[in-house]
């Protein structure tokens, strides 16, 4: 799967700055690499890294962690929906309300794993399975136009995000 073109998505949002973290053409591939990313860095955790915060407020790895399974479901179900043709309106998400009431830092650190991986494969097979035409079509999330194959690239550009803070804020690579 290629990154979308510039008309898939609106410039002036999230979306365009995740999708710009993508460095490559081949989104499967960094969504691929990515797994294996997250699994070594999350099982090699101690308790006290999985629950440290850099700041009052500020959300633990675990929580972290807990943020990217709920963002990809939630992703995956817009992208799903936008390639079967939906034109009804996807809604957004209030991701540190939707952090809040999940209660991430009572979860285990192997559950999280889990369910990030169960996510990932499903997104890595719906991914394959689309075709170029579905993967083009365009549908509306949180109020903005977007096809099926930016979801992709915005939830690659996404995680990036997240990889980043969790190297320079906690330390963890």
């Amino acid at each position: 799967m290629k990154k979308p073109f510039p008309a898939e998505y609106p410039n002036a949002s999230n979306f365009a700055r995740y999708i710009d973290l993508v460095d490559t053409e081949n989104v499967i591939g960094t969504l691929r690499q990515q797994l294996a990313t997250v699994e070594s860095l999350y099982k090699n955790l101690t308790v006290v890294q999985q629950n440290y915060r850099y700041a009052a407020g500020k959300w633990s790895p675990k929580e972290m962690l807990g943020h990217m399974i709920d963002t990809e479901r939630i992703f995956m179900y817009r992208a799903l929906c936008i390639s079967r043709g939906e034109q009804q309106s996807l809604p957004g998400f209030d991701e540190n309300d939707y952090v809040e009431k999940a209660n991430f830092d009572a979860q285990s650190q192997q559950q999280l794993i889990t369910h990030y991986t169960f996510v990932r494969q499903s997104t890595l097979a719906l991914a394959e399975s689309l075709t170029e035409e579905a993967q083009q079509r365009i549908g509306t999330a949180n109020g903005l136009p977007i096809s099926a194959r930016a979801i992709f690239s915005v939830l690659a550009g996404h995680e990036r995000h997240h990889l980043t803070i969790l190297a320079e804020r906690y330390g963890l690579r």
